[in-house]
């Protein structure tokens, strides 16, 4: 009977204890829900802010058309003589096209040079300082060739082809160079009174749709303009 009773005594001893923690594991139960609300409810808070830094920091960076609209030159014009090497960088690229026969018609190129030197393009000038009149106009003449050959990659790596064709003056391959080009979308003409073959000349214009200006510096003013296009689309 003792033996009985002290084995009773014991069970209810070592069943008291876990009796006891049951309360305590029924409040850390009871805490989990609560804390986990808490957490939820924090969360949209802090997802919400990185969301809210990104829209400050979104706004306060320039859209691209700011950035395009704000395009400028970047440096100083480089004029390139023919038969100097054509740069094979990015810069957009003039090449200023008309009237020079054989050296006779005045250096409107080196005025037109002056009037774009701040808008960090090259400057592809056909007119050559060391030309040889002796130099006979045939493909066998080894620097005839290599000027034709010089104007004829110049006006294909342009971007912008300013012609300008001087009143008296006959610029036949200049004439030549505009046929060449007419439905390129490059070029821009001055052609005033007094030239050669002007009828001709407004008649391939009005065709092709050329864009024409009275004067040389109205001409400066347009390949500006240009210039100021192309750098936006190229900010695109």
């Amino acid at each position: 009977m003792k033996t009985r009773w002290a084995a009773l005594t014991l069970a209810a001893a070592m069943i008291a204890p876990a009796g006891a923690a049951q309360p305590q594991a029924a409040k850390a139960d009871a805490a989990m829900p609560q804390a986990a609300a808490a957490a939820a409810n924090a969360m949209p808070a802090q997802a919400n802010a990185p969301a809210s830094e990104a829209k400050t920091s979104a706004s306060t960076q320039p859209s691209s058309s700011t950035q395009a609209d704000s395009a400028q030159p970047a440096a100083t014009s480089q004029l390139v003589r023919s038969p100097q090497p054509i740069p094979a960088d990015d810069r957009l690229k003039v090449f200023l096209a008309g009237s020079i026969d054989m050296g006779g018609t005045r250096d409107w190129q080196a005025q037109f040079a002056r009037e774009l030197a701040d808008e960090g393009v090259v400057l592809l000038n056909p007119r050559r300082e060391d030309w040889n009149p002796a130099w006979k106009p045939v493909a066998e003449e080894p620097e005839f060739r290599r000027q034709v050959e010089w104007e004829l990659a110049a006006l294909q790596r342009a971007d912008v082809i300013a012609m300008y064709l001087a009143p008296g003056s006959q610029a036949p391959v200049s004439l030549l160079e505009l046929g060449l080009h007419a439905g390129s979308g490059k070029v821009l003409l001055a052609c005033p009174d007094g030239f050669w073959r002007k009828g001709n000349v407004d008649i391939v214009a009005q065709r092709y749709g050329i864009p024409r200006y009275d004067s040389l510096p109205a001409l400066a003013q347009a390949v500006r303009a240009r210039l100021a296009e192309l750098r936006r689309a190229r900010a695109r």
